[in-house]
């Protein structure tokens, strides 16, 4: 039985195409004005492909999107003139510009919320000192966790011999591993994980089980830096 079958994970909150393709072309650090379209339509249909093994309940946006990217590949017969004159690009780049500029207001919005919460009057009751020294890790997306797990899943040969004979797990087991993991650890690093993983079948429930952790709001993930290491941070109660 597949694990997506045994256990589903719904996820609340979602991100969509237009953040996937941020992400990718921040990953790939390509020049948003001239995006390369081939190859990133390539990597978008892979995080599909991810998103599909995995169950994660794909929005209709985001097949919609796949077909509008295939249809922007550009015919081989075009000449650079009329590519130019005629660039079937701009209307997606366009909506991503906008998008960001959105999404980056939201997230300068919310920082400055976070940084009023952490400031009292003089006097004030409500005014505790933290720990100092501890590094600022930042909430990691939904394609940052799926870029390590395909990471992971890269590691393991689908013909060897020791995954067919492999132990088979449940997310319901990864789950209750990964609790009682964090009850003796403030945080995880996400690819230790999968460093004795001996199987997909058994990358797959692991990940999944981080992925319902997280909705249950009983850890979170976090990275120092954009695509830096993925920590697992438990959520006091």
């Amino acid at each position: 039985m597949a694990p997506q079958e045994e256990y589903k994970v719904q996820l609340e909150v979602f991100e969509g195409p237009l953040d996937l393709l941020l992400y990718l072309i921040k990953k790939e650090e390509v020049d948003i004005y001239d995006i390369p379209i081939e190859r990133i339509t390539n990597q978008y249909l892979q995080y599909i492909d991810l998103m599909r093994m995995l169950d994660l309940n794909i929005a209709g946006e985001f097949i919609v999107m796949a077909a509008t990217l295939r249809m922007l590949l550009p015919p081989e017969e075009r000449t650079e003139l009329e590519e130019e004159e005629d660039d079937p690009r701009w209307d997606l780049i366009k909506q991503l510009v906008e998008y960001k500029k959105f999404k980056d207001a939201a997230i300068h919005l919310e920082a400055l919320e976070e940084r009023r919460e952490d400031v009292y009057g003089r006097g004030s009751d409500a005014a505790q000192l933290g720990q100092g020294g501890d590094v600022a890790l930042h909430d990691v997306s939904i394609f940052d966790l799926i870029t390590a797990f395909n990471d992971a899943l890269k590691k393991i040969k689908t013909e060897e011999l020791k995954e067919i004979f492999a132990e088979r797990f449940t997310v319901a087991e990864k789950i209750e591993v990964l609790v009682n993991l964090l009850k003796t650890r403030d945080r995880l690093p996400f690819a230790d994980l999968f460093a004795n993983a001996v199987s997909r079948h058994e990358i797959v429930c692991t990940f999944l089980a981080v992925l319902e952790l997280m909705r249950l709001r009983q850890l979170v993930a976090r990275q120092e830096k954009a695509f830096g290491e993925i920590q697992l941070v438990r959520v006091e109660a």
